[in-house]
């Protein structure tokens, strides 16, 4: 299965429009959606193209291809005008190679670790920074650590990104769909 991952497009119809191009490109199966989709929250400044509606428009008639979880500015609101679930505050997906709790970054991240096993990884969006880290869950077991950045604001001079997962390997792109990191479920980033 391939899978496409993305996060934080804050109502960007510019940024969502060329996310949903990098999918069709990408051919994956699924997009996991990491939160954030319509506001752009008060600390964010506008987005470029900051179109909220025409997002909707956008993400509506894809409602079967997307797994949502919900970001710190994603509302029942939001709810109402979306046909996909998107209040959820993490999944759990059980790929081959790799048990990935997904979530947005808000409640549960590397400083606030949810329940993990060795081996297990956690993934989310929020930072707005592309992140691949290995870290401690506290019970001196080791975890992955997983960021695909943002596909509308991204922060720290990182590219418009996304990530596939494939064959046991987690990539990130930029929009445009070059690959600039890469890490295999058994290998170092």
């Amino acid at each position: 299965m391939k899978l496409m991952i993305a996060s934080d497009i804050h109502g960007s119809a510019l940024y969502c429009r060329q996310m949903l191009e990098a999918y069709k490109r990408e051919e994956a199966g699924r997009l996991l959606l990491l939160g954030d989709i319509l506001y752009h929250g008060p600390r964010n400044d506008l987005p470029e193209g900051y179109a909220p509606k025409e997002v909707i428009a956008m993400l509506n008639p894809m409602k079967n291809d997307l797994l949502c979880v919900r970001g710190n500015c994603d509302t029942e609101v939001d709810q109402m005008v979306l046909d996909f679930p998107i209040l959820a505050d993490y999944c759990f997906l059980e790929l081959p190679g790799a048990s990935v709790f997904a979530t947005h970054g808000h409640v549960f991240n590397p400083e606030k670790v949810p329940p993990l096993k060795e081996g297990d990884i956690l993934l989310n969006g929020h930072t707005h920074v592309p992140a691949c880290e290995e870290k401690e869950n506290g019970a001196g077991e080791t975890y992955r650590y997983l960021n695909p950045g943002s596909v509308s604001i991204p922060k720290e001079n990182s590219p418009h990104s996304y990530m596939i997962y494939e064959n046991d390997t987690f990539i990130w792109k930029n929009l445009e769909g070059e690959e600039y990191m890469r890490w295999k479920t058994d290998s170092h980033c």
